[in-house]
This record gives structure tokens, sequence and C-alpha cells, in this order.
């Protein structure tokens, strides 16, 4: 998929690369979900499907944290505070600890209501504010969503693929 340039393409990629990952997450057997057997996001480690939907969660409610944040006019700590770009996998480690407790289906249950809130969040913004100028660093504000969204939603789906074609 292209990387998105505007308003109607960030949507359309969000919402298509959720629904496609969704039909594939549909596919996990529940009382597998906290297997660990998948490479994980940092190199030596190993994470269930239920850590890379927390991942998921992780990032997409990081977003909306940093677009509520802007919105108020408050500073955005990026990536998290605490955390540097340099450490995305000891953020990674927070996010899977953050959502352990959640079974599977509420682990689906919460990606899709993060989901929906960045799909409401850029909706209400305008195409300006998205892409017509640069929000933290080179970066868009679009660019950041997509990088936080729909580009690790199918990055996901090719993982949960493999996995699945693996083991079912």
């Amino acid at each position: 998929m292209a990387v998105p340039g505007s308003k109607a393409e960030l949507l359309s990629a969000i919402a298509t690369s959720f629904d496609k990952l969704m039909q594939d997450c549909e596919r996990v057997p529940p009382e597998r979900a906290r297997e660990l057997s998948m490479t994980g996001h940092v190199a030596g480690s190993v994470i269930s499907p239920a850590d890379l939907v927390s991942y998921l969660i992780g990032w997409n409610e990081l977003v909306l944290k940093w677009l509520d944040r802007d919105d108020r006019g408050e500073t955005v700590d990026f990536p998290e505070t605490g955390f540097q770009w340099n450490q995305l996998g000891a953020l990674a480690q927070k996010f899977y600890r953050d959502h352990h407790a959640l079974d599977w289906p509420k682990l689906l249950e919460r990606l899709s209501v993060a989901q929906a809130g960045l799909i409401h969040a850029v909706a209400a913004r305008s195409e300006e504010e998205l892409y017509g100028r640069l929000w933290y660093g080179k970066w868009t504000k679009g660019r950041m969503i997509h990088f936080n969204s729909a580009s690790p939603y199918a990055n996901a789906r090719g993982r949960l693929r493999r996995w699945l074609k693996e083991r079912t």
C-alpha cells in the first residue's frame, strides 16, 4: 500500500489495514493467544499474538495521547515520557505488561476502540493540519499517525499470518 499523502488516503489506509488485521486476529484460537511462539519486537525475544495486539494498542493509545496533548497546547513527549526513540524495545515491553491481564476478546475490543479513536481524530482534523505542515522533525502529523497505525497493522498482519500458517 502506498504511503498516504492526504486525509482521505490516511483514513482509508487505517481502515483497510485494520480490517485485514482483524480478520486474521479472529482466526487465532483464544486458548493459544498467549502462546509465546512469535519473534518479538526486541532482538532475541519471543512474544505471543496477545503481546502483538498489546503492542498495537500501546502505540494507538500513545498517538491519541500525542494528539490530545497537542490539541490542548501541551508539549508532546515523543515517543513517550521516560522513553527515547532508541528505547523502543523497552517501550514494547511496557505495552506487553500494560495489557497482560486482558484476555484475547478484551484485547481485540480495546484495539478496536483505539482504532476507532484514531479514525475519529483524523476525521476531525483538516488536510492542512495533517499534511500541510511539519509536526515532529521532518514528519507531518498525518505521517506520524500512519507510522503508528496503518503501517504497524500491516506489519502485524504479516507476522500473524506467518504464525497462523505455522501453527494452525
